[in-house]
């Protein structure tokens, strides 16, 4: 859906197709097919990526909401709340356990039994939502400078949903700091000419 061109009468959808993301990572790229000598230009082109697939599918979701949305919004008119309700809308499909306040397991990284604390979508998953989500509304004709998924009530939303999440599971979130190159200590070779 491009952002300059007109939205064609699509059927309305009650149901949305829920963003579930993937927890498993791995380092393998897809299969490419190979291009032979006989193929066509348009028939050689690669596979896309596991990243630009969930990408497509990630920006089809969120044009979907945006249709069933009431009432229906269309891409220009969409603000940082509006990425808000839509990222509080795929907490219900979350696997993540996230303990209130008010749970006896509050903290604990392990609890010991079941609770009654909601599943809610983990701070990561949200986080690599929101970066395919705005390279996938600049890609869509999108200004870099209105682009509602980098508004500061976005980013705001999510650093409170890490903290939460890292003191309810008692995990911290905190940033790995690369540590400095060794310098060599070794002294420079000298040039004495005797």
């Amino acid at each position: 859906m491009d952002l300059v061109s007109s939205q064609p009468n699509n059927p309305t959808y009650d149901v949305i197709t829920p963003i579930i993301p993937n927890t498993t990572t791995t380092n393998a790229t897809p299969p490419r097919t190979p291009s032979t000598a006989t193929s066509s230009p348009s028939s050689a082109a690669t596979t896309p990526s596991r990243y630009e697939n969930q990408k497509r599918r990630d920006w089809n979701t969120f044009c979907q909401y945006l249709r069933n949305h009431k009432p229906p919004l269309s891409l220009p008119m969409c603000s940082g709340a509006h990425v808000l309700e839509f990222l509080r809308y795929l907490d219900q499909f979350g696997k993540t356990k996230v303990h209130n306040q008010t749970c006896p397991f509050f903290g604990l990284p392990n609890p010991p039994a079941p609770c009654p604390c909601p599943l809610r979508q983990a701070w990561g998953s949200l986080d690599a939502l929101i970066g395919r989500l705005r390279a996938a509304y600049e890609e869509h004709g999108g200004r870099p400078e209105a682009n509602p998924f980098g508004a500061r009530a976005v980013r705001l939303f999510l650093r409170e949903v890490r903290d939460f999440q890292a003191k309810a599971r008692g995990v911290s979130y905190d940033k790995k700091r690369k540590r400095p190159k060794p310098k060599n200590m070794a002294p420079p070779p000298s040039n004495n000419a005797n």
